[in-house]
């Protein structure tokens, strides 16, 4: 009984060789049909845009497609790992294998090896490119594909709420104690935000002590129906600033750092993080999803080819790996939902498909 990780170099060497080719060969060819489509869809409202032409048309493709290659790699991993199997088992390699006393777990163990370095480069490649064109792409399109006004570090029309009032700051710049409103309206509200009691504008306001003084303000009193100039009051009693100046947090435009560091700012500020705190696990789970698509597509390296089974287990391996782009997904749902832990809807699919694919495997074949 063989009793090495690996039966040989030379044989890890070619089987690892043969699984990246593929699975890269498979990844390039679903960017360059999904890119092709989407432009097609896109193109339109890109060049509807005074000015834009062919090189707005070749800046969007190069936006888009990190986001196509972190989203799809998996897939490639899945289908090139099902391709590589199914040619070894379908010129008896497999067999040969087997019959030098090679058990199915080494195998795979080479191709688990090459998704691990694989699913490295994907943490390293969303960390450094597609967080920044996912960012970039995103303020493009909400100028719908026109100039994107610089960043002045001034926030539009953020709305707060603390305790049962609501804020709407339409002008918040700065940050920390140097945070500064401007054109701001308080809804002050009792009965658990049932009932609106006064409004109150405002022309500036910034932070003072624990609270906000704001100058150049008016209340409305609602039930009788005055209004009454104040010169400047002080207000919002425990209101963070950071509440402010962290109201647009998005888990993809972020890198694993800087979203955790997000994270702990909103915690201090009393905002909820359940969504951000599922996106922050996923960075992690995302890219190791790669190792778990050798193990679920061995079913196709086991078994006579000649007994005509072997389209049926490569239709079960595709059919174990897309069960858990299902389930993960669902989980991914039901976590920025708050149904699920941020924790367990991350890693709940992983460690679910990891126990089921090592199960297959040694029912099947060991």
């Amino acid at each position: 009984m063989n009793l090495q990780f690996f039966p040989s170099r030379q044989l890890a060497f070619y089987m690892a060789k043969l699984f990246v080719l593929r699975s890269l060969a498979v990844l390039a060819a679903l960017v360059v049909i999904l890119m092709t489509l989407d432009l097609l869809g896109e193109s339109g409202k890109i060049l509807a845009q005074p000015g834009n032409g062919d090189a707005e048309l070749w800046r969007y493709v190069s936006l888009r497609i990190p986001q196509l290659i972190a989203r799809f790699l998996p897939f490639s991993v899945l289908l090139g790992t099902l391709i590589t199997l199914a040619t070894l088992n379908q010129h008896s390699e497999i067999v040969s294998m087997k019959a030098a006393g090679i058990s199915a777990h080494q195998i795979i163990a080479p191709l688990v090896l090459a998704s691990l370095a694989i699913a490295a480069l994907s943490f390293t490649f969303n960390e450094r490119v597609v967080t920044r064109a996912t960012a970039t792409l995103s303020a493009w399109e909400k100028v719908d594909y026109g100039p994107v006004p610089r960043d002045t570090g001034m926030i539009p029309n953020v709305w707060v709420r603390h305790g049962d009032d609501l804020i709407l700051a339409r002008r918040v710049t700065g940050s920390g104690n140097a945070t500064r409103l401007r054109d701001v309206t308080i809804y002050e509200r009792a009965r658990e935000g049932t009932s609106l009691v006064s409004i109150i504008d405002a022309k500036s306001g910034r932070p003072r002590g624990d609270g906000w003084w704001f100058e150049h303000a008016s209340r409305f009193d609602v039930a009788a129906g005055t209004v009454t100039a104040i010169p400047a009051m002080a207000s919002q009693q425990g209101l963070d600033p950071t509440q402010f100046t962290l109201a647009d947090v998005s888990a993809g435009e972020q890198d694993f750092a800087t979203l955790r560091d997000s994270i702990r700012q909103l915690k201090v500020a009393g905002r909820p993080t359940t969504a951000l705190e599922t996106g922050l696990w996923h960075k992690l789970s995302g890219p190791l999803s790669a190792v778990l698509m050798p193990l679920l597509a061995a079913v196709a390296a086991f078994g006579l080819a000649r007994a005509g089974q072997l389209m049926v287990r490569a239709v079960i391996g595709m059919a174990l790996g897309f069960a858990y782009f299902v389930a993960d997904n669902f989980a991914i749902a039901m976590g920025d939902l708050g149904a699920y832990p941020p924790l367990l809807a991350a890693w709940a699919p992983f460690a679910l498909f990891l126990l089921i694919g090592e199960t297959v495997l040694i029912r099947t074949e060991e």
